[in-house]
């Protein structure tokens, strides 16, 4: 098995961060993803990935600093976890997660944002369960948390309540929220305003820049986030097909 390797502010300009990179039309939010890394670091944001060049790897920061509305003092947040086809199968999901347990010992616990049943772009509960993770709470419209207790005195963690009714307070027509903790936002937010304009439809686009304001969302997924009318639709990310899917069905 491969060795795992960590990125660090020394490696992170010549290695690899798994997701799109060979989607060369992605190429400016790779890099603004880089960006990102870098300047989470100091607050203990860990990215661990197989040694391949492959989308392999783990997410993981001390809640209290995550980009995500949630409390849960004292624990670690799985941030993103991904294992791709090819890769699956070998072991490599659970070597990632045992160097976030390490990385977990003396805390509360370990949490991670799943839901419901399968989403794009959320972890797959199954994998979660399988590790002794509980359910601990839910948001509106799937979304579900999951807690593995490190500590028998632990508080329970939860979503926020901002981010419970996934209501946003932009009621006119097309809001998208985005951070550049994924490759693709930058680019996909920019084709989604580009086919609301082609529609004529009002759409609002609201870069999240600071934890303080993700830990504000509206729903527990502040990567990307889609309303419509002030009702979250999808974390999916959209393109002129998902479009289609996902938000003609509401006009």
């Amino acid at each position: 098995m491969n060795a795992l390797l960590k990125i660090t502010a020394e490696n992170i300009k010549h290695e690899h961060i798994c997701c799109a990179i060979s989607d060369k039309k992605c190429a400016s939010g790779y890099e603004a993803k880089k960006d990102w890394i870098k300047n989470q670091l100091d607050d203990g944001f860990v990215f661990n990935k197989l040694d391949v060049r492959g989308k392999v790897f783990i997410e993981y920061v001390p809640a209290e600093k995550a980009w995500v509305p949630v409390e849960a003092p004292g624990y670690m947040m799985i941030n993103c976890f991904w294992v791709s086809g090819q890769y699956k199968g070998q072991g490599h999901g659970k070597a990632l997660f045992e160097a976030c347990l390490n990385d977990s010992k003396g805390m509360n616990g370990i949490v991670a944002v799943s839901s419901t049943k399968k989403q794009p772009f959320l972890s797959d509960k199954g994998f979660f369960i399988n590790q002794g993770f509980i359910k601990c709470d839910e948001a509106a419209p799937w979304f579900e948390m999951y807690y593995l207790p490190l500590n028998t005195n632990a508080p329970l963690p939860h979503f926020k309540e901002c981010a419970k009714n996934a209501k946003s307070d932009i009621t006119d027509g097309l809001s998208v929220y985005y951070t550049y903790a994924c490759p693709f936002t930058d680019f996909y937010v920019k084709e989604l305003e580009h086919i609301a304009k082609e529609k004529s439809l009002a759409i609002t686009i609201i870069p999240i820049t600071s934890r303080e304001q993700a830990q504000r969302h509206f729903v527990p997924h502040t990567i990307y986030s889609v309303f419509y009318n002030g009702q979250f639709v999808t974390q999916h990310i959209l393109n002129e097909n998902y479009f289609e899917k996902f938000i003609t069905p509401l006009l």
